[in-house]
């Protein structure tokens, strides 16, 4: 029993010997490595902030600009940590390393495959930058204003106050529709008048009338042009341009031109005629038209008197 002991303790005094001795040769190694991982958080550092100062020349969205730095300092980083372990002699442990990761990259990849296209979307739409905060625009059916700009979404706040969150990806792959692209929209008005008008009268009148709107683009000329003839009027439209930056503005500017349209109407006694429709009584049916409305009389007394 005691012999055994004896060789247990005797071995473990080897391997502590033998590591103590591998730790006295790799002391200088080790001192380097501490000194290169410290150096590599410095570094990254100073890097991460020389990025983030330079970026904003180039590009200026600040979620990009954010996400290159820390994708900057995150590969400083692992260079460092790579030199180290190569330092260390662990050169194994660095390719086991690599190849891990790359196997979870992979894993991940397909696991959030919408979250990585639309972070991809996302940082695309951020280089290009085919729109910006501010913009009016329509896309998937989703009119509004746009309040933010991320990596994985696109907020618009609709004209009626919700907030909707479209992915990047549907941005990126549907079409749409960006209103103050220009700075300027064109608005139409429709309208109707009598068969009884003058319709090169009521067009002057209405070109006339539709004039000093605010926001109204100077350089380009009202336009109205008659479309159909209606079933008690002949229908026109009106149409002019306009500054826009906001809904409000094409809001606004087609609210204007209808009240002047309507009193220089007004003023020319210029008629907007009702919908009007003809029965006709002509056929066999007709015949026994005045007995239904004995029966109807009779069954309604009070409506007969009243009549």
């Amino acid at each position: 029993m005691m012999l055994e002991i004896n060789k247990a303790i005797s071995l473990l005094y080897h391997k502590l010997e033998l590591w103590v001795r591998h730790l006295i040769l790799m002391l200088p190694n080790l001192v380097i490595a501490l000194m290169v991982l410290v150096f590599t958080f410095v570094a990254a550092r100073i890097i991460q902030k020389t990025t983030e100062k330079v970026l904003p020349r180039f590009s200026h969205s600040v979620a990009l600009n954010n996400l290159v730095a820390s994708v900057v300092y995150t590969a400083a980083i692992l260079i460092g940590i790579f030199f180290v372990l190569s330092i260390l002699q662990l050169d194994k442990t660095v390719t086991s390393l690599l190849a891990g990761v790359g196997i979870i990259g992979l894993a991940l990849g397909l696991a959030f495959q919408d979250i990585a296209t639309n972070f991809i979307s996302g940082v695309i739409i951020a280089v290009r930058k085919p729109f910006g905060v501010g913009d009016v625009v329509e896309s998937n059916d989703y009119f509004g204003t746009i309040e933010r700009i991320n990596l994985r979404t696109i907020d618009i706040r609709r004209v009626t106050g919700e907030l909707v969150k479209v992915p990047n990806r549907k941005v990126f792959e549907n079409v749409m529709v960006i209103y103050t692209h220009y700075g300027i929209r064109r608005v139409d008005v429709k309208g109707a008048v009598s068969y009884g008008e003058d319709l090169e009268r009521v067009q002057q009148i209405v070109k006339a009338a539709v004039v000093n709107i605010r926001g109204m683009v100077e350089h380009k000329d009202v336009e109205v042009v008659y479309e159909e003839f209606g079933e008690s009027s002949v229908n026109f439209l009106v149409r002019f341009w306009i500054h826009y930056s906001r809904q409000f503005d094409y809001v606004s500017a087609r609210s204007e031109a209808i009240i002047k349209i309507k009193k220089c109407f007004d003023e020319h006694n210029i008629q907007i005629p009702y919908p009007m429709r003809k029965l006709d009584f002509a056929g066999k049916s007709s015949e026994r038209l005045p007995e239904q409305l004995q029966i109807l009389k009779e069954d309604n007394p009070e409506n007969g008197q009243g009549s």
